[in-house]
């Protein structure tokens, strides 16, 4: 994450030395669920009514990631991850009655036995995905992470925003154009939707959630790399009034 380690030298020792069970990953999506940031939801939710699009890129393992994304409102088709195979003949395979309790033991028994390689295994290719996702769509485009993977793919956005609401690594808190240091993501929505949407929020559902951002990004949530940006992004706030 910090880029201290190429991706790609990693990603494969990391998986042959863990050699975890299908049941072992399928329980990352508990963790997922159960440490989601806050206000993802609801985010997502909010930008998916006022018309924006939202996608998962991911080095993370396709399946919890997928389970996740679409748990948190992301369309199945909007999500990027890394895919597995396993081996079928590990585990119990042998054994059981033919129950279907027991084939669904086997199953998820069977041990991790290679993953897909691709732009999401290496450090520098989350750009390849973000440009396959974008296709020829018009409109801007807004990345937010919290690792090197994710600044390495600012290239190919309009504006990156680094998250440091779990943690904060210094390389993504010094270059990111953007900072986010809330654990909350509300304050990504007055950021992506502009003034004229927070003026439209009134009496919306969604409204608490615009005034939550504002309210944390008065206290310092975000900071700006580029004056210039912050300036333009502080009188466009001041304007809505």
């Amino acid at each position: 994450m910090d880029v201290k380690l190429d991706l790609e030298e990693v990603y494969a020792k990391r998986l042959r030395a863990i050699r975890p069970t299908r049941k072992e990953i399928g329980q990352i999506r508990r963790d997922y669920k159960r440490h989601a940031v806050e206000d993802a939801k609801e985010l997502i939710a909010t930008l998916h009514t006022m018309g924006h699009k939202v996608y998962i890129i991911s080095g993370g393992l396709l399946e919890p990631v997928e389970q996740f994304g679409i748990y948190l409102g992301v369309p199945k088709e909007r999500i990027r991850a890394v895919d597995v195979a396993y081996d079928q003949l590990s585990g119990d395979w042998w054994g059981g009655n033919g129950a279907d309790s027991d084939a669904n033991s086997s199953v998820k028994s069977e041990k991790y036995m290679n993953f897909d390689e691709g732009p999401l295994t290496v450090s520098d290719g989350k750009a390849l995905i973000v440009k396959e996702l974008m296709g020829s769509a018009s409109g801007k485009s807004l990345l937010i992470g919290d690792g090197s993977s994710d600044l390495l793919a600012s290239r190919a956005v309009d504006l990156f925003v680094g998250y440091g609401g779990v943690v904060a690594r210094e390389r993504v808190l010094a270059e990111a154009p953007v900072f986010l240091h809330s654990r909350s993501l509300a304050p990504l929505l007055p950021l992506i939707t502009g003034p004229a949407a927070c003026r439209a929020a009134r009496n919306q559902p969604y409204e608490p959630l615009f005034k939550k951002g504002l309210q944390l990004i008065e206290t310092g949530a975000i900071t700006f790399k580029d004056e210039r940006l912050n300036q333009k992004f502080r009188s466009a706030l001041d304007a809505r009034q």
